[in-house]
């Protein structure tokens, strides 16, 4: 089993943001002269594509980015990685992540951006590690975008990867590293990361549930890991992902913070915020709060889709 490193961060199950549907209280109607949000959701590491019942139910219209690799086509779970395991087919099996890229990641975001953007205004939301691939797509397609919102995402502004963010003092209490027990392989070998999210291991279990979603149940839990995707690729957290002054800093931003997050510390969330403000002094985040881990549970995520139906219908 491989030690996880830094290098390996957040490919060996940094945690998406869950995009899960949650009851909520009923809300007006849109108007019907209104043209309808389309909300462009990108997954954190991990993660599956998928859109949000409530905010459909609300008159939004929500889409999740197939990244490549990450597709029901795939290749993702094999035989091996059923029950009983075959741990050591696992350690050595090529993954279907391997030579992803961010640019690859990006071009898919941008298709989806570009189709549902000739129905009418788009907001993309980043969770997590999709945070990079929020900033490079408004970089190329920043006409296109009505509204960024970062849910305790990754939003590289004076440095230039989410490695080197998680290098710097406000990084210092993450966890991340801590989840080192479920890695599965070499990525060398594999050409990923791969981790293990059907373990039964209560010390692994442990571990990732208090570095991903603490406050949740442990059924919170455990629905959350068996949507996870077990490979990741090793190349997003090394590229450059920094948003661009006159691309990316024009479009208006909202950054969802998570208070609780031992993933991205709260104060590295909001030396982020920083930066990105004095980069674009004419056009600051708009900062919520939300009182949840990184992976939010249903009560918190209801409280995020509060926030997100009011930013589509300014």
């Amino acid at each position: 089993m491989t030690k996880l490193t830094r290098r390996g961060l957040l490919g060996a199950a940094a945690g998406a943001a869950v995009v899960a549907a949650t009851p909520s209280a009923a809300r007006a109607s849109i108007p019907a002269h209104r043209p309808v949000t389309t909300f462009v959701l990108v997954t954190g590491a991990n993660g599956a594509s998928g859109g949000d019942a409530e905010l459909t139910l609300r008159g939004h219209r929500t889409v999740g980015v197939e990244l490549p690799g990450h597709g029901l086509g795939a290749g993702q779970f094999r035989r091996s990685y059923q029950a009983p395991q075959n741990l050591a087919a696992l350690a050595t099996e090529r993954s279907p992540m391997a030579g992803v890229t961010l640019d690859d990641y990006v071009e898919a975001t941008v298709a989806v951006v570009r189709r549902a953007a000739e129905l009418g205004p788009v907001i993309l939301w980043g969770g997590s590690m999709g945070g990079a691939t929020v900033s490079r797509t408004a970089n190329e397609v920043p006409r296109l975008i009505h509204r960024l919102v970062y849910s305790s995402a990754f939003c590289c502004v004076d440095l230039p990867t989410m490695g080197h963010y998680l290098q710097t003092p406000e990084a210092a209490g993450t966890m991340i590293l801590e989840l080192g027990g479920a890695s599965l392989a070499d990525p060398a070998v594999i050409g990923a990361t791969r981790t293990n999210f059907r373990t039964n291991d209560l010390k692994v279990l442990t571990k990732m549930k208090q570095a991903l979603c603490a406050d949740s149940t442990d059924g919170e839990f455990l629905t959350m890991l068996n949507g996870m995707q077990p490979d990741e690729s090793t190349q997003i957290p090394v590229a450059d992902a920094r948003g661009h002054r006159d691309t990316w800093g024009t479009i208006p931003r909202t950054y969802i913070r998570h208070t609780r997050d031992r993933m991205i510390p709260l104060a590295l969330q909001d030396r982020m915020i920083a930066e990105a403000d004095r980069l674009t002094p004419g056009n600051r985040f708009d900062v919520r709060s939300v009182a949840t881990a990184h992976a939010a549970n249903a009560a918190a995520w209801a409280a995020s889709v509060d926030i997100l139906d009011e930013l589509a219908r300014r």
